[in-house]
């Protein structure tokens, strides 16, 4: 037989050997660098085990079209997603949504507040703290089959409490089922918007998914990906084959980026703005949209200057109309307390990745924003 035939005729054979024999497959399979720990719940026996109330349900479909008529430019209000950079303990999570529900109550007529409850954390170098449903417990060893559980409870509770569905990170897309019956707004990190598995998830999704720009700034990047998430696509997904109808909610988050010598660099300022609207409005994609993110590398990750970027954000909508139109939303990391802790710390309601606005001045902010709107 000749050696291609030969090669063919062994991939089949070990194709039926699957079939057959599955444990040993398992066998091969913790033979190699991988150990297998414990096999994953899925999506439907989660939910199963952690329920969305179905009186719930109706208030968050009325949320939801509430949130998509504001990119529909059918809603004037103003979109603010705001919390700690990384949810790590439902108990201050929920008191920290339970007093943005407050605040929402009296801006109701200007803002529509998304608690920002992300539930894992995108590591530049792969080391430390990854979040909830990585590590359920901080200060414990890691334990994703909890973690699913805890990210789920943490969300239910959240809404329950607040009726305010919440905003979080699909850093793997994978995860998105375990949540996706109660999250109204997804953001895809820099470091994620040019993998192809977000893009075409992100078009199956009927909630808005917002799209950063990458590390190196590039705005054209960032909006490739919005159009991919904008269009339909077939691809494989969690052991199916899939296809997807497009997401016209899809859109632009300017975060800042980083300079070949690793400086931050900010794109919040008016010029930046008027660039980056020029480009967008050139590609003719449905709802263009701008968030700006405070934070991150248009802050230097210095957490006290968010105030000062919204608000010069808030001025250059004032001062432009076609900026008022474009720019729709703002992210902002706050929690209970302010600054930042180490991971094996534990005070209540405060970051132990990135260093947050605390409460007091984050309230005073979001009238702020409401007042100028």
């Amino acid at each position: 037989m000749p050696p291609h035939n030969r090669k063919f005729s062994n991939r089949i054979t070990t194709f039926l050997y699957v079939k057959k024999f599955p444990s040993k497959v398992i066998e091969s399979f913790t033979a190699m660098s991988f150990k297998k720990i414990r096999q994953l719940p899925t999506p439907e026996e989660i939910k199963e085990n952690v329920p969305f109330p179905k009186e719930l349900c109706e208030k968050k479909i009325r949320r939801d079209e509430e949130i998509k008529a504001v990119f529909e430019k059918k809603d004037n209000r103003f979109i603010v997603v705001i919390g700690p950079c990384s949810a790590h303990d439902e108990e201050a999570v929920c008191e920290y949504v339970s007093r943005l529900a407050a605040i929402q109550e009296k801006v109701k007529d200007k803002l529509i507040i998304i608690p920002r409850i992300y539930t894992n954390k995108p590591r530049t170098t792969g080391q430390g703290y990854k979040g909830m449903a990585h590590q359920p417990d901080h200060l414990k060893e890691p334990n994703i089959a909890e973690g699913i559980i805890a990210i789920r409870k943490m969300h239910v509770r959240s809404f329950s409490q607040s009726e305010l569905s919440a905003a979080d990170e699909m850093l793997y897309p994978n995860n998105h089922p375990y949540l996706d019956d109660l999250i109204c707004y997804v953001a895809i990190g820099a470091r994620s918007v040019e993998n192809q598995q977000h893009r075409l998830t992100a078009s199956g999704l009927d909630i808005p998914v917002g799209m950063k720009n990458p590390t190196s700034g590039d705005i054209n990047v960032a909006l490739n990906s919005v159009l991919a998430a904008q269009i339909p696509h077939t691809f494989s997904y969690n052991g199916w084959e899939v296809t997807t109808s497009g997401n016209p909610y899809a859109h632009l988050i300017l975060r800042g980026w980083v300079s070949s010598t690793g400086r931050p660099r900010p794109n919040y300022h008016h010029e930046n703005l008027i660039d980056a609207s020029a480009v967008y409005t050139q590609r003719s994609m449905k709802n263009p949209t701008i968030f700006v993110d405070t934070n991150h590398d248009n802050s230097g990750k210095r957490f006290g200057e968010q105030p000062r970027i919204a608000k010069e954000v808030m001025r250059s909508r004032q001062y432009d109309p076609a900026l008022k139109n474009l720019i729709r939303g703002l992210m902002i990391e706050s929690y209970l307390k302010e600054g930042a802790q180490k991971a094996d710390e534990d005070v209540y309601g405060k970051s132990i990745t990135d260093p947050c606005l605390g409460w007091e001045d984050s309230e005073k902010l979001l009238y702020e924003i409401a007042e100028n709107c």
